[in-house]
């Protein structure tokens, strides 16, 4: 389903003083799904806060992201799309694009052109993983490390790789419950050429080898379901190094001021956004792409990087980043997109993942009981 000119004339958008104004013709609430802790709170106070007092609607906020392609599957086979608005990575974008279960969108007749004129779709540029796909941010899985935790003598953590390092730095680890990453890193780190990593994966051979290396350290791992979670373990002390999110490690050391530091080399890029499930009522969905227009415009994106440390995904945005909010210290060295944090990255292959994911998802699942 493609929005066209004349959906988006019946949805009778419109943006004053650049933000919406609430008409009969909308839904006076929305369900946005996210995926919680200090991303969630961006978005609320960049844009649901901002959307909210602008149009007096109510958004309920809803932390199920990381099973959103499940969720969404079973929603459409009930017929009762519940969701309003969703996050979700690239990979899973393009799944739920391919499954007929997001719609699909012409960025520049749905959403806000750059200050200059530049329209939405050359603003964002290659961050438009998919034509269901309204990126946000840039992102990094990362690693986090108890910096009073190093033995004593031994150098910091500095790579993905330290977190197979058991007798160098002992102690637990965290590391997603999923494949994504975790596979590339276990290939990586066995030695596996950065160029070939995809490759090899695609194979039974290839993948037999990233759960071996896995096994060297699954006994000494806890598993984690949500971003939050590993900068609560790395806060309480019950792990030594653990993965998530960039911006999450990013708000416990920053924010929290927690002893953690934090390891970027082969940190994995990736890309975060909106998609907009298919079925919505026509009110529902004229809420929906109001609110679309107004958040995802070259200011807000930019806000958003004013209380967590993600790169907008709109190039006109990436100029106004500068401190943040609270803490008036200046974001942009904290970004996963800076030089001194990007000296070797990992890039997701987010295609591949689309392609591969339900069967990769499967064995991993697997591999975590056995």
């Amino acid at each position: 389903m493609k929005l066209t000119k004349t959906l988006l004339a019946s949805t009778a958008l419109t943006v004053a003083a650049g933000m919406a104004n609430a008409d009969g013709h909308m839904a006076n609430e929305m369900t946005i799904v996210s995926w919680g802790g200090a991303y969630s709170n961006s978005q609320q106070k960049a844009y649901h806060d901002p959307y909210m007092a602008a149009t007096g609607i109510s958004i309920i906020n809803d932390e199920s992201s990381p099973e959103a392609v499940a969720k969404l599957r079973a929603m459409n086979e009930a017929g009762n799309i519940t969701w309003d608005l969703v996050d979700v990575e690239a990979a899973d974008a393009i799944r739920l694009c391919d499954e007929g279960l997001a719609m699909e969108i012409d960025h520049d007749e749905v959403l806000a052109p750059a200050p200059d004129g530049t329209s939405a779709s050359d603003d964002f540029g290659d961050t438009i993983a998919s034509d269901c796909f309204i990126p946000q941010i840039v992102f990094s899985t990362t690693f986090g490390y108890r910096t009073d935790m190093v033995p004593q003598g031994v150098e910091p953590p500095t790579s993905a790789c330290d977190v197979f390092e058991i007798e160098k730095y002992p102690g637990k680890r965290a590391l997603n419950k999923r494949p994504i990453a975790n596979m590339e890193w276990a290939l990586l780190c066995d030695g596996v050429a950065y160029e070939d990593v995809y490759d090899v994966l695609e194979t039974e051979e290839g993948q037999a080898r990233a759960f071996a290396k896995l096994d060297t350290i699954k006994d000494q791992t806890i598993w984690w379901s949500a971003g939050a979670e590993t900068p609560q373990l790395l806060a309480d002390g019950e792990i030594f190094m653990g993965s998530t999110f960039n911006g999450r490690l990013f708000s416990v050391i920053a924010e929290q001021g927690q002893p953690v530091g934090m390891a970027w080399d082969w940190q994995m890029f990736d890309l975060d956004g909106w998609i907009v499930p298919t079925g919505l009522s026509d009110d529902r969905l004229a809420r929906v792409m109001d609110y679309l227009k107004v958040s995802t415009d070259t200011q807000r994106l930019a806000d958003q990087a004013k209380y967590i440390s993600y790169g907008p995904a709109r190039a006109s945005s990436a100029p106004l980043v500068g401190q943040h909010a609270e803490l008036g210290i200046d974001m942009a060295p904290h970004m996963p997109t800076d030089p001194n944090n990007a000296e070797n990255t990992f890039v997701n292959n987010y295609e591949w993942w689309a392609d591969y994911r339900d069967d990769l998802d499967a064995k991993f699942q697997a591999w975590l009981t056995q």
